[in-house]
């Protein structure tokens, strides 16, 4: 019998910066959303929505991103 194929999403890592000085990491991105001539800026606007779920879930909105970083390996 032969293997499931895996799905073939890839996940990128990104540090993310907020105005107020606070630092999350390993904030996950799909690599599929990354590349082409926007490089990383699509990262931010992802992890500002899956920001904008997590305030919604937990009743507490999460600040302004300052900055995103790829994360280096």
């Amino acid at each position: 019998m032969a293997m499931k194929r895996r799905n073939e999403s890839t996940f990128v890592l990104f540090d993310v910066t907020y105005v107020d000085g606070t630092v999350t990491s390993n904030r996950k991105v799909l690599g599929s959303m990354l590349g082409g001539l926007d490089g990383d800026e699509p990262a931010k606007a992802a992890i500002e929505a899956q920001d904008r779920e997590i305030g919604l879930a937990s009743g507490r909105p999460r600040g302004v991103i300052k900055s995103v970083a790829r994360k280096r390996v």
